[in-house]
């Protein structure tokens, strides 16, 4: 059974994307010792040659947007055909990773062990413990819980297709979902379609198998910034407006603010 990561990598005129995949590609080469695979519409060899498989594909037409809390900014947002990624990935056993994920471990290697078709983080977590994540984990007026799309292990199988094809289903009728799930936010989100899918799948059980540990967040609001491979800082303010800073080692980590780890990225990981 093959092996492998993916990465979907579609830039926006914020936001170089594929830039932090290869740098992903190359930790993830360092310290799972997997090949990778960037889904992308950019042409330029150049630009893939840190992947092993490069799967060209245009990205789903939106007219959606996000606000990007670091840029003071919205940009266009081409991220909503994670669905596809079952028809797309060449290996039987995929790991699938945002580009903005931070491998700094060896940790994800676990994942292949799990015993289950398909598992995701069921929660998150800031890692300076100031921002509670309490309105991250649950969404809409009967707080569904959330199931995270930045990292997903999946096998090529009956059961992941179906999470993926509801997937599909929930994205290409959004407006029916936001009003039945009684979702505030206008924008659609993979994590969104990922949760309902897997609660349709599994009966409206909420017994999906999870990774077994919690999504290791920094916020948009905090500096993030590189100390050496695998060791980083991330200052954050208090409340009372105390600065204060604490220091990551070799732990693995999802990066919201896009603009600090788009400076890390400029370096050799």
């Amino acid at each position: 059974m093959t092996q492998g990561v993916v990465i979907f990598a579609f830039n926006n005129e914020q936001i170089d994307y594929l830039a932090m995949a290869a740098w992903s590609a190359c930790n993830i080469r360092r310290h799972l010792d997997l090949p990778t695979c960037v889904i992308t519409d950019i042409t330029d060899t150049a630009r893939t040659a840190e992947f092993d498989q490069v799967v060209l594909t245009e990205p789903q037409l939106t007219q959606q947007h996000r606000y990007f809390y670091d840029y003071k900014a919205s940009a266009a947002w081409h991220n909503i055909n994670r669905s596809s990624v079952h028809d797309l990935t060449p290996w039987d056993h995929t790991l699938v990773l945002d580009a903005d994920f931070v491998v700094a471990s060896n940790r994800l290697k676990l994942l292949f062990d799990i015993n289950q078709d398909f598992i995701a983080h069921r929660m998150a977590y800031d890692v300076t413990g100031f921002t509670a994540f309490h309105d991250n984990n649950w969404f809409g007026t009967y707080k569904m819980p959330m199931s995270w799309a930045t990292v997903m292990c999946f096998r090529r199988s009956k059961k992941a297709q179906l999470i993926f094809d509801t997937m599909q289903m929930i994205r290409d009728n959004w407006l029916h979902y936001r009003q039945l799930y009684n979702v505030s936010e206008n924008t659609f989100r993979n994590d969104f379609a990922l949760s309902i899918a897997m609660n349709v799948v599994d009966g409206h059980t909420l017994s999906t198998p999870a990774i077994p540990w919690n999504l290791a967040s920094i916020t948009a609001n905090a500096k993030l910034t590189q100390l050496e491979p695998d060791m980083y800082k991330v200052e954050y303010v208090t409340g009372d407006d105390k600065p204060k800073w604490i220091v990551l080692k070799q732990q693995d980590f999802h990066a919201m603010g896009k603009q600090a780890l788009g400076a890390i990225v400029a370096n050799p990981c």
